[in-house]
């Protein structure tokens, strides 16, 4: 540490010899110094403050029915990418920054330094946005923040049209594709249809279920037939029987080859009305006695007709039945049935001949099916593939018009571009000492170089370290009273012309800091 110190102490020492080069290269390097601080041009700062108002009430009203995009999200990223190459062009010829570019080299320059001047700053959370621009000039500075500005307000909105454009280009292309695709697999199920028209019914079965009703049909088809067959033959029965009954030249009362059958079922009537009363009454009762009047004046009106009857075809008993209204309705529901029999047998025969060729049919169906599997296998993904862009062309539709209202996203200037009175850089009270402190530093380095190239030994044991030569002995110096005076004149001129730097320093600072607070 001893020898630390020494060595320290040999340094200052031998820098303190030249010290009146360290004062005047303190001089002329402070002199610098403050010239080049003063020759510094101003710079004046215009600002703008836009608030971006993100909530709006069409956002709540219209969910479910357009996309829904993240605003804030979305300002953030313009006031990020508001710096870009295209804006920044755009920039330089709102403001009228180019006028002195001769070249492309500068305007690249104007560009970059544009790109590095420009201040955005943000906050997220309040979507408070200010906009800065330093310059020597103070009207080219508030221009370049206007045109910023306008560039910041302007470029949303053409984003969102842009963005709502291309999605819905886009969707529109994808909705052609699919069209197209579904309107060719509509085609080939069209034609496959038409191959196999015959499969086909009007209500869509096909297959098994066709073949089950056809069945169904035909077999009710069968049972008509035999209940038709069945009611025919009893109907020749009882034409037979009525034929064999024309013998008969007295027909008892209720028969059905009775030529009177009105008279004869009236005649019925009254008996079964007689034996009833006869249940209740005696035979002297007055409703006994006018039954049976009445009872004996049918008989006789009987008698009466057959007579007449017999009269007209004494020797045709045939007439007699023709002329029978029974006969004759027998005669007209056999001719009824025989065709509705024969209506049933071409129904029987036709629904045969469509079971066996749907039975037949049948034996296609699995390679029909597969045909069909593979004709319609995509046209289900397709379809929904397709509505759903339609649907999501509509929504892309709603959202564009949604995006260019001014409720959604609300651009409002705070602080309209305004430059400051007072120029915001340089801050010469700060780089004023730094001259003074440079000139210092300065100073001190000559000292320290000139000892180094010129060196000097203060005692006798640098001396003998250095050479490596025995030392014999010292030899001081002894000042005289004028080496004294000189001495001491140097002294207070050293002193005096370090005061002067700092007086003519602080008398700099104390000027600036009077100009500063001076009102404009």
């Amino acid at each position: 540490m001893d020898e630390i110190l020494r060595q320290v102490k040999a340094v200052m020492r031998s820098m303190w010899r030249h010290r009146h080069l360290a004062m005047i290269v303190t001089w002329i390097a402070g002199a610098i110094g403050a010239g080049f601080v003063m020759s510094v041009p101003d710079k004046y700062e215009a600002s703008a403050r836009i608030y971006v108002d993100t909530q709006s009430i069409l956002q709540p009203l219209m969910a479910g029915l357009a996309v829904q995009p993240n605003v804030e999200q979305q300002v953030m990223m313009l006031s990020r990418t508001l710096l870009s190459r295209p804006n920044l062009e755009k920039l330089v010829r709102m403001a009228d920054l180019d006028l002195g570019s001769k070249n492309k080299a500068a305007q690249d320059a104007l560009i970059d330094g544009l790109a590095a001047q420009i201040q955005v700053k943000g906050t997220s959370r309040d979507n408070l946005y200010t906009l800065a621009y330093r310059d020597s000039k103070p009207e080219q500075a508030k221009r370049v923040v206007q045109a910023l500005t306008s560039i910041f307000v302007e470029s949303s909105l053409g984003d969102k049209r842009k963005d709502s454009d291309t999605a819905k280009k886009f969707i529109d292309d994808q909705i052609r594709g699919y069209e197209k695709r579904l309107e060719e697999a509509e085609a080939r199920v069209k034609e496959f249809r038409l191959r196999n028209l015959d499969l086909q019914t009007a209500d869509g079965k096909a297959g098994v279920d066709r073949l089950g009703d056809i069945g169904n049909q035909l077999n009710a088809a069968k049972l008509a037939l035999r209940e038709a067959e069945n009611s025919r033959d009893a109907l020749k029965k009882q034409l037979a029987g009525e034929d064999a009954a024309t013998t008969s030249e007295a027909p008892t009362v209720g028969s059905p080859m009775s030529p009177t059958p009105e008279i004869d079922s009236r005649i019925d009537a009254m008996k079964r009305n007689l034996d009833t009363l006869l249940q209740r009454f005696t035979d002297q009762h007055p409703d006994v006695t006018g039954a049976r009047r009445v009872l004996k004046e049918l008989e006789e009106q009987r008698v009466k007709e057959l007579a007449a009857i017999k009269k007209v075809a004494p020797g045709n008993p045939s007439l007699v039945v023709s002329s029978n209204p029974v006969f004759q309705k027998l005669k007209i529901a056999l001719g009824e049935n025989e065709a509705m029999v024969a209506s049933l047998r071409a129904r029987v025969a036709e629904y045969d001949s469509r079971y066996a060729k749907v039975k037949e049919s049948l034996k296609l169906a699995p390679q029909l099916e597969t045909e069909f599997a593979q004709l319609n296998r995509d046209y289900d993904i397709n379809k929904k593939n397709f509505e759903s862009l339609v649907s999501r062309r509509e929504s892309a539709s709603m959202t564009g018009e949604l995006g260019s209202t001014s409720g959604v996203a609300d651009f409002r200037l705070i602080d309209p571009p305004r430059v400051e009175p007072r120029p915001v850089a340089p801050n010469r009270l700060v780089l004023l000492p730094g001259g003074l402190v440079f000139g210092l530093i300065a100073g001190l380095l000559a000292s320290f170089v000139a000892a180094q190239v010129r060196p000097v030994f203060h005692d006798g044991r640098t001396l003998r370290e250095v050479t490596g030569l025995p030392l014999l002995g010292l030899v001081s110096i002894s000042l005289t009273p004028e080496d004294r005076r000189k001495e001491r004149r140097s002294l207070l001129r050293f002193a005096g012309a370090l005061s002067a730097l700092f007086l003519l320093y602080g008398i700099g600072v104390a000027v600036l800091y009077v100009k500063l607070q001076a009102p404009v």
